[in-house]
């Protein structure tokens, strides 16, 4: 009999190597070699199928080569998910024969999304397969969430590739979810469920399962420690749609991002609000992430700010006190660090005023975490309210990024960050003047303010 044969397979990229290797050649990791034993009899039979697909191949002419010009391209049939924000991110619905990935942190809620998702869904029959929670757990889920039950929905607790086939095959599903893609194992890989070999067949079988049938399968995972999707890369590659479930436990709002999209774009985002009853849409953000009590107060800026192709206005915060030990501290909650230093070097070199001795601390109202560069100026102008004590006019927002010599410079889509102030009743908001040549002052009866210079929008703000 042949032995079987052992291999060394990076745990962070999928990377194989015939031996094991402290640093992965391909993502520079450390120590994230694993050793898997692969079966002489797996491999035999993977050999054999293979051998007999392409002899089939080519004795029927399955497949031939065309012309770009013989393709008809036609828009892709969706499914509604009945849910507005889920719908945005996937690009439109559902496409039948696509396999979708979920990620998030453990607790996020991705089962809740899904469960609450299929539940709302009673004209489609769902085969929903839990590798991690029994069915009485996932009946105290539904229970809270309060959808209503959903008898088209199926619930089927099994971690074996082969039985889900065959209870597919019974049912016949319109949707296949797999909570979570980790806990599956098939028969023809000798090595445990959640192992890089694992993943990877099990994700190629369901990629030709949905392929074949024209049923869209949902797959859940995990991520590791780094905050990246776990299991080999080639999994983010295999599937059609990546969507990451992003935010913290301790704030009630929830990000889902879409990170690769083969059937819409990748720059739509979904807002939800985590509650008792589950997750609910946010429509409009903007009216949850600003405090309506802030009158008065010094240290806080309002900033025009866009994730995605959705515009919101939200609340940033900032604190100013003399440093109490020698070294002063600069702190940043859900904005990035390094940002903030170079904002505060502008601050001082540019503009003038002497935060050396003083710290820092930034903080953005929701525990949404904002990448876009037009939060500088409210930042800057957050920064300097506290450090003089003075509070900013009720209905003044910003945006614009700023550079390193303290000019203000142009951001995109201008006129959905003005249109997002004006329909949430701001008076004023200022704006890079190199921007002023794609806005319309007659179309919209909001203040607009260009600047060029740091120094003079800290001058609108506080004359």
């Amino acid at each position: 009999m042949a032995k079987d044969k052992i291999a060394y397979v990076c745990s962070n990229c999928g990377q194989e190597s015939a031996k094991w290797i402290g640093k992965c050649p391909s993502c520079g990791q450390w120590n994230t070699f694993k050793e898997i034993r692969i079966s002489s009899d797996a491999g035999q039979m993977a050999a054999t199928s293979a051998a007999a697909t392409v002899r089939r191949t080519l004795r029927n002419g399955e497949s031939r080569a065309v012309s770009l010009s013989e393709i008809t391209a036609v828009d892709e049939p969706r499914m509604d998910m009945h849910d507005a924000e889920l719908n945005r991110v996937l690009g439109g619905g559902l496409v039948p024969g696509s396999i979708v990935l979920l990620g998030g942190e453990p607790g996020i809620g991705k089962s809740t999304l899904t469960l609450q998702t299929i539940l709302r869904m009673p004209e489609r029959k769902i085969l929903y397969v839990s590798g991690e929670e029994s069915a009485h757990q996932l009946k105290m889920r539904a229970d809270r969430i309060e959808h209503g039950d959903n008898d088209g929905c199926l619930i089927l607790c099994d971690t074996s590739l082969e039985s889900i086939f065959r209870h597919i095959k019974e049912i016949a599903p319109e949707i296949v979810i797999i909570d979570s893609i980790q806990t599956i194992s098939t028969e023809t890989v000798d090595s445990s469920a959640g192992s890089i070999s694992q993943v990877r067949e099990c994700a190629s079988a369901l990629l030709r399962f949905a392929k074949s049938s024209g049923i869209p399968v949902l797959l859940i995972g995990h991520i590791n420690k780094e905050g990246s999707l776990a299991g080999p890369k080639i999994l983010e590659h295999i599937v059609d749609t990546v969507i990451q479930f992003e935010g913290d436990q301790h704030y009630m709002y929830r990000i889902l991002r879409s990170i690769k999209n083969r059937f819409g774009s990748t720059s739509e985002l979904g807002i939800y609000e985590m509650r008792n009853d589950g997750l609910r849409p946010v429509s409009n953000p903007s009216e949850l992430l600003l405090t309506q009590d802030h009158d008065g107060l010094s240290g806080v800026a309002i900033s025009s700010a866009i994730e995605g192709v959705r515009p919101f206005l939200v609340e940033t915060q900032a604190l100013v006190s003399t440093a109490a030990y020698g070294t002063p501290q600069r702190s940043a909650t859900s904005f990035d660090q390094r940002r903030l230093n170079m904002l505060l070097a502008v601050l001082e070199k540019r503009v003038g005023f002497k935060l050396m001795q003083k710290d820092v601390f930034i903080n953005i109202a929701g525990g949404l975490r904002v990448t876009d560069l037009a939060m500088d100026l409210s930042i800057i102008a957050a920064v300097l309210s506290s450090n003089v004590d003075t509070a900013i006019e009720s209905g003044w927002c910003m945006a614009g990024e700023v550079g390193l010599s303290g000019e203000v410079r142009p951001v995109s889509r201008i006129e959905q960050r003005v249109a997002e102030a004006e329909k949430l009743g701001f008076t004023h908001i200022i704006v890079p003047a190199n921007n002023m040549q794609s806005l319309n002052k007659a179309k919209s009866n909001i203040e607009i303010v260009p600047v060029r210079k740091v120094e003079e929008a800290l001058r609108a703000l506080f004359g």
